[in-house]
């Protein structure tokens, strides 16, 4: 007799797991090349996932593993972002709900800001020549071009560099809805939190799970990200976070509080530990022109995003690391959510 087959979810995670067995570890410094593509955190967070998405995708097509895992990594990261550029050309009435907020920003932030002046070709090449010193050889690979081509995009782009000013754009207001959403969270009214959510919203929590629907934020994801502070301090608990990350946290209930950063409201989850509050969740969210949330991303297994939008906004925080399967138990998965903490 043979064994069932399992669901296709579970087979798929079987994959996935062991994907990230050799992926992960790059992806620190995934996220930093995208930071350097990219205008924003959010943004090279969004990148980020996309990026190991398509690889995992990929290596399942592909006749041979590939030998230099970084700079391949790199490659599908860049293929992303030039295309996600040359989209955005082909479609000018679409522009940005808001705008960068003039706050200090050290040299890297203004290298980002010129950077923004060059073609998607000439930033990727500048990037991973300049940046992460690939040679042109690896560049070329990585961009999919010839070593040519990649001499005349850093020509082209570092004398872009040397002319371009820095250019900084005005603060947006933080939306009443927000607000709301935020003054429900302090009052960890669920009910009133899933009202707000778009019956068909996607509810992610990025690295963790992606799941539709209201419902999905009422019993799966809000919960966690009201309540999951119970099991985040109690270290016999399974969860998502692995215990060294989870040293001095109390099972007091997380503050919410809205931010501005770089133009964006944002909702910061504070979390209380033995040395004082620190946050260590961001929420961010998308409401149509009717006021209900049709996209939340909660950011809560993401390190890079959470260290530098919380340095920027020099607010103290602590990491949860990436989501961990070996640290989260199905129990506690549906008690308190799939973010986990």
């Amino acid at each position: 007799m043979t064994d069932p087959i399992p669901p296709l979810p579970q087979a798929v995670a079987s994959s996935w797991h062991r994907f990230l067995d050799v992926y992960e570890p790059l992806r620190p410094e995934l996220y930093r090349y995208c930071r350097h593509l990219t205008r924003t955190p959010w943004d090279a967070e969004d990148l980020v996932q996309d990026a190991m998405a398509r690889a995992f995708a990929t290596l399942g097509c592909i006749i041979d593993s590939p030998p230099n895992p970084r700079a391949w990594l790199f490659r599908v990261a860049s293929n992303l972002w030039i295309d996600q550029q040359r989209r955005r050309r082909e479609s000018p009435s679409s522009v940005p709900e808001f705008t960068e907020t003039p706050e200090p920003r050290g040299p890297r932030e203004a290298m980002g800001t010129l950077l923004s002046q060059l073609s998607p070709q000439e930033r990727a090449a500048v990037v991973l020549k300049d940046a992460f010193d690939l040679s042109l050889e690896e560049t070329a690979e990585a961009l999919s071009t010839t070593v040519g081509a990649i001499k005349a995009a850093l020509h082209r782009g570092r004398t872009k560099l040397v002319q371009a000013p820095d250019r900084l754009e005005g603060p947006a207001t933080t939306p009443s809805r927000l607000d709301a959403f935020c003054e429900a969270f302090n009052a960890r009214d669920i009910d009133r939190l899933a009202a707000m959510l778009l019956e068909t919203a996607t509810i992610e929590v990025v690295g963790a799970s992606t799941g539709y629907g209201r419902e999905v934020g009422r019993q799966r994801v809000l919960p966690g990200m009201l309540f999951g502070s119970k099991l985040l301090a109690d270290l016999s608990a399974f969860c998502g976070v692995e215990v060294r990350y989870r040293h001095g946290a109390h099972a007091t209930y997380p503050r919410g509080e809205v931010r501005i950063h770089r133009g964006e409201p944002l909702l910061l989850s504070w979390y209380a530990h033995d040395d004082g509050d620190a946050v260590r969740a961001v929420t961010r969210l998308v409401f149509d022109e009717g006021g209900l949330v049709t996209h939340l991303r909660n950011y809560f297994y993401t390190p890079e995003f959470i260290t530098e939008v919380c340095r920027e906004l020099g607010v103290p925080f602590r990491i949860n690391g990436y989501f961990s399967m070996r640290s989260c138990g199905a129990t506690a998965r549906c008690e308190l959510g799939d973010e986990g903490a």
